[in-house]
């Protein structure tokens, strides 16, 4: 495992944005650009790749320590700094939907060009009947099997 790697998981782990890392490296006065940093989370097949040296991390991890505990003389609870970071995300609503994609009333189906107009006009259609399912009883179509996922337990 490289130091990019390393670098590239406690970057998701701690949910840090590039500004943040950088604010964090100059807790300990390493000072780097967000285009440097960005670097080092490339693809290492990306013509901009580079390789992050044992001296950046080595800064990183220790201002990041400063900046999760706090200094002896001003101390920080570190769940509460994790816990600022994830409030500082934005949330995705899921229920709000965006008005480009809403769905809009149906028209005629003489208005679609895909389609040729029907004859019989729009409400050809026979409306869907709901059976009664305790009438007629689920039949089973294939068996019940218990997968072992190719190890043999004896019990």
């Amino acid at each position: 495992m490289t130091n990019n790697d390393i670098f590239k998981k406690l970057r998701v782990a701690l949910m840090l944005r590039d500004d943040q890392i950088v604010e964090i490296l100059e807790l300990v006065d390493f000072r780097i650009s967000k285009s440097e940093l960005g670097a080092f989370f490339r693809d290492e097949k990306h013509p901009n790749y580079m390789e992050c040296g044992d001296q950046v991390l080595r800064n990183f991890l220790n201002a990041l320590v400063i900046h999760l505990r706090g200094t002896k003389e001003n101390p920080k609870n570190p769940k509460d700094v994790l816990a600022k970071h994830k409030s500082e995300i934005p949330k995705k609503d899921s229920t709000k939907e965006r008005s480009e994609f809403k769905a809009t009333a149906k028209d005629d189906e003489k208005s679609r060009g895909d389609q040729k107009p029907s004859k019989s006009g729009s409400g050809a259609k026979k409306p869907f009947k709901k059976t009664n399912s305790k009438a007629t009883p689920k039949v089973q179509v294939v068996e019940k099997v218990k997968f072992n996922n190719g190890k043999n337990k004896k019990s």
